[in-house]
């Protein structure tokens, strides 16, 4: 069986009591591979690694276009090992392969070009002042970064990352989520590849609490954290996080509402409604889980997404033509499963769907009738259900989107301009989608408000985060 290394200063290594675990194919339920298991020692090693890369190695005093070059060789061999890298994340966590190779591999690529090129391109503000001074403003890297990945985009979400940390000069230590280790000591092995020093990237497996995980936001020597994951967790981290002062920034969960109004076209309100909660089987922070639609169509909404529901059908994630894999766990089944068994107790109702017979898989699943109440409304299942409400009144679906805790994404669909702008701007989301879903430019701020995360990233919202911005004031009369 494969063995999957730790990174840790430009050398692949087992732990140094030996110990490792196994990563399980979620299709097969078969261990495929197994893992070296860090934990606070390997932690220390690679913050150690990372900390002498940056405080004395070659990285962060490289100019941005010296930099940027690595980085995009780094991108085309990310391309020129699409296929191991996609069948990586499929074989870990279950994705259709048509997804990571098609989209999440090609994404992680763009991911470190596009930062090579606004880490070059940015500009720094020049003030001159009346007093005969003159300011300027520089980026300094913030030093050494933590970062910790989740597993439903294993490489796309652990290079959004490390790409724009690495661009500004800073150094890392990635620890990807346990059950889904292999592409990010993939990373590191092309990372070397293309020319990175030893210790700039860093990779450490393990667990959370009282693991690696822990040890790595614990570390008085790490400059930076930034996490996606569960809310629960952010919580957690923030708390360690505090003793040292450690600036983070946080992604977190979310309940997306999905507002589909009257005069929406209807074939495009359905097929990316079903898009927005299906996809991955439901795995995305930003999944549509709440879909509200005006009482004029909604019959005709629910008798089509039902319909497109029951057409997607599970299947082997490395076929090509597999749309529909099974979930990451069987510790991410049992939690789905558990939701579902509890619709009718809180007065909803399964219009279709539910867990499957056979493995880990759950089929599309709708709820409707579920009181706003409902645990299935008010927590996030991070699976493929979706609860579906009428509603009569644009405020009134303002008001249903807005009763949350989580404050991420959002979608409306409506043919009115003024609407979209209207609503858009009363919805409490960071990141509004009109008449589509996950539409991305990575210069725009991604994050969002309450138990969805601290901060924002992208473009120069990630500059502020790992860089530490300075002012120079110099006397340039001094008669």
């Amino acid at each position: 069986m494969d063995l999957i290394p730790h990174f840790i200063d430009g050398r692949e290594t087992e732990s140094r009591d030996g110990a490792r675990f196994s990563t399980v194919d979620p299709f097969t339920g078969r261990a495929w591979a197994e893992v070296a298991l860090g934990g606070e020692g390997e932690a220390g090693l690679a913050v150690t690694a990372a900390r002498r890369a940056f405080d004395e190695g070659p990285w962060p005093r490289m100019g941005h276009a010296e930099r940027g070059a690595i980085l995009h060789r780094l991108a085309d061999l990310i391309d020129a090992n699409r296929d191991e890298l996609a069948l990586a994340d499929t074989t870990d966590m279950g994705k259709p392969i048509a997804d990571t190779r098609g989209k999440d591999v090609p994404r992680s690529a763009s991911n470190f070009r596009f930062f090579a090129d606004h880490a070059r391109l940015s500009a720094a503000e020049a003030l001159p002042m009346d007093s005969g001074h003159h300011a300027y403003t520089r980026f300094e890297p913030a030093g050494v970064v933590t970062a910790i990945a989740p597993w439903n985009f294993p490489l796309m979400l652990e290079t959004w990352k490390v790409a724009p940390a690495l661009a500004w000069g800073n150094t890392v230590v990635l620890k990807p989520a346990e059950q889904t280790p292999a592409s990010a000591s993939l990373l590191a092995r092309l990372a070397l590849e293309a020319g990175m020093p030893p210790g700039v990237l860093n990779v450490v497996h393990g667990y959370g609490p009282g693991s690696a995980g822990e040890a790595l936001t614990r570390d008085p020597r790490v400059d930076r954290i930034t996490f996606t994951g569960e809310s629960s967790t952010g919580r957690a981290i923030a708390a360690a996080a505090a003793a040292n002062l450690t600036p983070v920034s946080f992604e977190l969960g979310g309940k997306g509402a999905n507002l589909v109004f009257a005069d929406a076209d209807l074939d495009l309100a359905v097929s990316w409604s079903v898009k927005a909660i299906f996809s991955n089987a439901g795995q995305v922070c930003l999944a549509g889980s709440r879909l509200f639609v005006q009482r004029e169509i909604y019959g005709e909404f629910l008798e089509r997404f039902i319909a497109a529901a029951e057409a997607l059908l599970p299947g082997d994630p490395k076929d090509p033509s597999t749309r529909l894999g099974p979930l990451a766990s069987e510790e991410h089944h049992a939690k789905v499963s558990a939701h579902l068994d509890a619709v009718p107790g809180d007065g909803g109702k399964i219009a279709t769907g539910g867990a499957g017979a056979e493995g880990l898989f759950v089929r599309p699943t709708i709820v409707v009738d579920a009181p706003p109440t409902a645990r299935v409304c008010r927590e996030e299942i991070f699976g493929p259900v979706a609860v579906v409400t009428p509603f009569d009144t644009e405020g009134e679906a303002v008001a249903a989107a807005n009763d949350t805790p989580y404050g991420l994404n959002a979608m409306v669909f409506t043919e009115s301009l003024s609407r979209a702008h209207r609503v858009s701007a009363a919805l409490r989301a960071g990141t509004v989608w009109t008449n589509c879903f996950f539409i991305r430019d990575l210069r725009a701020p991604f994050g969002g408000a309450g138990d969805s995360g601290i901060g924002r990233e992208g473009g120069t919202f990630s500059r502020e985060f790992f860089t530490e911005p300075k002012a120079v004031v110099m006397a340039i009369d001094t008669t």
